[in-house]
């Protein structure tokens, strides 16, 4: 089998698909839970520690000087990051708690058991139609 055929073959497979499209969805609840965070929550945590905004939090190791820019340690985007992982992470964390329990319930319901068969059903008819007899 050629490379091309197979690799054909394993990219239109219904999971490949699944997955390239989850991972689509992924990248834009990433942005609007950055957005979340960045715009709705960090203000008021800043206000609340007195008029912080944390994307301005940093720590200068060396000043400006003609022509270079200066070093420092930009910890206040550090922990806007954390706080959007911390937040994507509690609602993948609530997605899969609902799904396993949507899971559990499914396999709790005992499934109704399949129809008989048309020859099944005969053979039943026949069986009653004997007891009838004298």
């Amino acid at each position: 089998m050629s490379m091309l055929k197979e690799f054909k073959e394993f990219a239109v497979k219904g999971n490949v698909v699944d997955m390239a499209v989850g991972i689509i969805i992924g990248v834009a609840f990433g942005k609007i839970v950055s957005s979340f965070v960045a715009d709705v929550l960090m203000p008021p945590i800043g206000m609340l520690i007195g008029g912080v905004d944390f994307s301005n939090l940093v720590i200068t190791l060396k000043a400006a000087e003609e022509g270079v820019e200066a070093v420092a340690l930009r910890y206040g985007v550090f922990l806007q990051a954390v706080f959007d992982f911390v937040i994507v992470a509690f609602a993948v964390f609530m997605a899969v708690k609902a799904l396993n329990s949507m899971r559990k319930k499914e396999a709790e319901t005992p499934a109704a058991p399949p129809a008989p068969s048309a020859q099944e059903q005969l053979l039943m008819e026949i069986r009653d139609l004997l007891k009838q007899k004298p």
